[in-house]
């Protein structure tokens, strides 16, 4: 039987460890509170209960020979990821895992002025969250090379999904940048981040990074009128730049001046992906029917 470990456990590894156990593997699962612990336990998970913002609450996690998928996010501040940090204390020569999968951003690579990007351009994270997020790969890889694990890296664009649209921030009335304000942003459906997490320890060579979107070119205003239209919302005010620097919310606009346009070539080839949604319409459909 394999044996899995999922290092946070929410949206995506809930639906990574399902289909796992559906498979007839053993999968566990990291939570913070005993009531977390209780709901993944009665879908079939294993649990290992703790917090891993600090050195002393961070759980006892058995790694060695098993497949890990690090799903856990930074904490909220600061430009390093002390999460991982703790994560990272507890392997050894004598806990070390077969393979790691972990969720990076494609933030890492900082403001790209709209070039298209592949995996061989350099990271430039601009901003504390995808420093952090820098700090995390920048561990994992150290650790890698000295333990001997294999470590596959997906740096995954704007995640939507069922559950997962921005349909609180339209209702309450959130602007967005006016079109010709918008800058390129990505994204992937929840259900195609799922297959290609599994796709990546199965098929992923160590070392290997892969940028993970579904390939259509947009921006973050188009999301959000697609979000709006699909729920027959009043469509966002629009403004523009200069104005949502005096409005707009820091961490949204930190998102608006960041411009990449992905490419995915190296996913869909190497890892034999197949997107069940490659655009947004289609994938938008399906998070209604879903909710």
């Amino acid at each position: 039987m394999q044996h899995y470990l999922i290092v946070g456990c929410g949206d995506i590894g809930n639906r990574v460890g399902k289909i796992l156990l559906e498979q007839g593997a053993q999968v566990t699962a990291t939570a913070k509170t005993e009531e977390r612990a209780s709901e993944l336990q009665e879908k079939g998970f294993s649990t290992v209960v703790g917090n891993f913002d600090y050195q002393e609450d961070a759980p006892k996690l058995p790694c060695s020979g098993k497949q890990v998928f690090y799903f856990m996010p930074p904490q909220g501040g600061g430009k390093s990821d002390y999460r991982m940090l703790n994560f990272c204390r507890q392997l050894s020569p004598e806990n070390t895992p077969k393979k790691l999968v972990y969720i990076s951003t494609s933030g890492v690579y900082g403001d790209c002025g709209g070039e298209v990007v592949t995996e061989d351009r350099p990271i430039n994270p601009q901003t504390a969250r995808a420093m952090r997020r820098a700090s995390a790969e920048n561990q994992l890889m150290e650790q890698a090379e000295k333990l001997g694990f294999e470590l596959v890296i997906l740096r995954v664009t704007g995640i939507y999904g069922p559950g997962r649209l921005p349909v609180a921030r339209i209702v309450q009335g959130h602007p967005v940048l006016l079109p010709e304000d918008a800058s390129f942003t990505n994204r992937i459906h929840a259900f195609d981040l799922v297959q290609v997490c599994l796709a990546a320890m199965e098929r992923g060579e160590h070392g290997d990074i892969f940028n993970v979107c579904d390939g259509q070119e947009s921006s973050m205003t188009d999301y959000f009128l697609a979000v709006a239209d699909l729920y027959a919302l009043e469509r966002p005010k629009q403004i523009s730049m200069a104005q949502a620097e005096k409005v707009m919310n820091p961490l949204m606009l930190s998102y608006q001046k960041e411009s990449r346009r992905m490419s995915n070539r190296k996913m869909l080839d190497k890892l034999n992906i197949t997107l069940q949604f490659p655009t947004l319409q289609d994938g938008l459909k399906v998070c209604r029917e879903e909710e």
